[in-house]
């Protein structure tokens, strides 16, 4: 096996020969939960969704939507992980699906989970600039257009992908450090001094509430919208260090971890300003939410260190999600869905095993939206951001729904000696219920959520594309089944010797 050429023997139905692989043992568990935060983007989900849930969604009752997510996330999870002990593949659900589905369903969401993480980066990018720029302006009375820093981005996020997944990783631990440490301080500093001029109260936390409101069914969405990204784990499994080991406990660190500390975090936020006043600030003012107790309780100086932390915050996430989109770029093309693809997109780095120019094809995609975006005079947060991670946001709910479906199928075929109770059956079955009615709270709710685009065209197309997308994807597999059989054997399949399916 040459690994230091970043090529190894492929394994599965229809074995081709070789194909690249990425870098193994480059990441350990810590680097994977890092990755796997980094989508989150704990102060971009924070500053910008609770102060909306508050206004538009449950109120007070904001930090019970984040509890309710959180438990039915990790439900998924179970099934999730239970699936990533047997399987290890770049692809993650485009691989899990096609195991337990087969290789068609398998193919549809593979291509819905590429579409979703190939437009989140635009995404982020469009709230990296849209933060930078008004930060700069606020505290510096500079005001730079918000492409220049858009450029900016899409810069910084090649040259990562490029260097591969361990230079990521160290620039990760230092940006969300800094975020969950500034967060953290608000939040402890509201609980040491007993709470705002309400004082402490329960009834935030209260699962109850999460179902009370203006629009309970808009503020779980955006609960769960803040962990859109959590199960990226699953693709770094290549690149770990025990892998079967290892991926599942990132998993469950992941969405436990970011649970409790969205919790946490936004109950403070609430008790700080006073359960009597929260709606009304967030109303007013939705940075004000997290602004107001942070000045009054640790300092101006953190709310200044906030403001830039929203700039790094997103730009951790963007460059997270333009790491899983290269990699499943890389997934699907070295197994040759395109013969083309396969000795382009489907290459590794010889000297990083980095899947470099499948990131530098996921730059281009990048900028080609982002310019259309600025042609079109969207602004770049209500309209670059929130309307292509609504978009996103679809397609890998209704991903991460067939894939708990594909645990159900995977095990009673293919292992049926590992079947139980509840990791096998009732979570998948639960976990894929609860996606399935996420999807229905976005699509309900959609308007609201877009704010001042809930007129515009991206956003009444937003199922249709979903559809078509994962629509293309079955008649090509069916295309594949029948003109070329031998390629269509190895959709979903590559795995690689020490990480195969067992």
């Amino acid at each position: 096996m040459a690994v230091d050429e970043g090529v190894a023997p492929a394994t599965g139905s229809g074995d081709a020969g070789t194909v690249h692989r990425l870098k193994p043992n480059a990441v350990g568990l810590l680097g994977v939960v890092f990755m796997a935060v980094a989508t989150a983007a704990p102060i971009t989900a924070m500053t910008g969704n609770v102060p909306f849930i508050v206004s538009s969604g449950n109120g007070v009752g904001a930090p019970a939507s984040y509890l309710v997510a959180m438990v039915v996330l990790a439900i998924f999870s179970v099934g999730f992980t239970a699936m990533a002990r047997h399987i290890t593949s770049t692809g993650a659900f485009y691989g899990f699906i096609s195991y337990g589905l087969g290789r068609t369903v398998g193919l549809a969401s593979g291509l819905l989970a590429t579409f979703a993480y190939v437009i989140f980066e635009p995404a982020l990018i469009g709230i990296f600039s849209s933060f930078a720029t008004s930060t700069l302006k606020d505290q510096t009375g500079l005001h730079i257009p918000w492409w220049v820093f858009a450029v900016l981005m899409l810069g910084v996020n090649a040259l990562g992908t490029w260097f591969g997944i361990s230079v990521a990783e160290k620039l990760l631990v230092v940006l969300l450090a800094t975020e969950v440490t500034v967060l953290a301080a608000m939040a402890v500093s509201v609980l040491f001094h007993g709470g705002g001029p309400d004082g402490f109260s329960l009834d935030p936390v209260n699962p109850v509430n999460a179902f009370k409101g203006t629009s309970a069914g808009l503020g779980l969405f955006f609960a769960f919208w803040s962990w859109v990204g959590f199960e990226s784990t699953a693709m770094y499994g290549e690149e770990s260090r025990d892998p079967k080991r290892i991926i599942p406990k990132a998993t469950m660190v992941s969405v436990l971890g970011v649970g409790v500390f969205y919790v946490f975090v936004s109950w403070m936020a609430i008790s700080g300003v006073g359960e009597r006043n929260a709606v009304r600030v967030a109303t007013d003012n939705p940075l004000a939410l997290f602004f107001d107790p942070t000045e009054q309780y640790v300092g101006h100086w953190a709310v200044v260190v906030m403001q830039w932390l929203m700039i790094t915050g997103s730009l951790a996430c963007g460059m997270a999600f333009h790491n899983c989109a290269a990699r499943y770029v890389y997934a699907l093309s070295r197994e040759g869905v395109l013969p083309s693809l396969q000795r382009t997109t489907g290459r590794t780095h010889p000297r990083h095993g980095s899947p470099h120019i499948a990131g530098l094809a996921q730059t281009a995609v990048s900028a080609v939206l982002i310019g259309a975006f600025w042609l079109a005079g969207k602004d770049p947060y209500s309209g670059t951001y929130v309307l292509l991670a609504i978009l996103g946001t679809m397609a890998i709910l209704i991903v991460q729904a067939v894939c708990s479906f594909a645990v159900l199928a995977y095990f009673r075929s293919h292992h049926p000696e590992s079947r139980h109770w509840f990791r096998t059956l009732t979570a998948p079955l639960v976990g894929g219920v609860a996606m399935l009615a996420v999807v229905v709270l976005l699509v309900s709710n959609m308007g609201a959520a877009a704010g001042p685009e809930s007129g515009a065209l991206l956003l009444r197309a937003t199922p249709w594309l979903v559809a078509c997308v994962a629509l293309g994807g079955i008649g090509y597999a069916q295309y594949l089944k029948h003109r070329t059989p031998e390629r269509y054997a190895l959709l979903g399949r590559t795995v690689l010797e020490e990480t195969k399916e067992r």
